[in-house]
């Protein structure tokens, strides 16, 4: 696993979850139109089909 440091203001822990043909995670509505950076913190599950 790599190691990133990311300066920030608010973290939140969240699980990805399907939609049509990509996926979403949902983030606080007080965060529209902020930019935010995506890190994975678990391995891929090499099992799927995807």
């Amino acid at each position: 696993m790599d190691r990133h440091e990311i300066e920030g203001h608010e973290v939140v822990e969240k699980t990805v979850k399907p939609t049509g043909n990509g996926a979403h995670v949902y983030l606080p509505k007080s965060w529209i139109g902020a930019t935010v950076k995506v890190v994975r913190t678990s391995e891929l599950d090499t099992d799927s089909d995807e």
